[in-house]
């Protein structure tokens, strides 16, 4: 049932990265170009994403246990440290260069997009390079504290 539920939730996260143009590169960067032909279509897009995230926060919360899971995972860390700030400044840079984030960059993979392909490949690169350089510098932390 779990499988199911997440696929499900998936085809309708995708259906709505396609409706409301998420998954358009061209659409995005308007959306970030302030300086020129600015398209601010994708605020009304972002006021809704985070009012229904908003309401799910708030009722999970409330109700305690999920309905497919045992326990919630929510975040604990409530810390702003220097890998927040990169890894923010890093996302940011990615987004206004090439107009994807991940959700939408496997709806255009899907769709056949190259220029998709080719951000995937890179993304997937960089978080291959954060788990190499997270455990090297965990496994530097428990020598020094021994």
């Amino acid at each position: 049932m779990r499988n199911v539920s997440s696929f499900l939730v998936g085809l309708l996260f995708g259906g709505g990265l396609i409706v409301s143009g998420m998954a358009n590169p061209s659409k995005v960067l308007g959306f970030l170009d302030l300086a020129g032909n600015w398209d601010p279509s994708l605020v009304f897009v972002m006021i809704g994403a985070i009012a229904l995230a908003s309401i799910g926060f708030f009722a999970s919360k409330r109700i305690g246990k999920p309905l497919l899971d045992e326990t919630t995972h929510l975040p604990t860390k409530k810390k702003i440290d220097v890998q927040l700030i990169v890894g923010s400044a890093i996302f940011g840079v990615g987004w206004g260069v090439a107009g994807f984030c991940p959700g939408p960059v496997m709806v255009a993979v899907g769709a056949g997009k190259f220029g998709a392909v080719i951000f995937l490949a890179a993304m997937l690169a960089g978080m291959l390079a954060f788990n190499l350089f997270d455990a090297r510098r965990t496994i530097r932390g428990n020598a020094n504290a021994r």
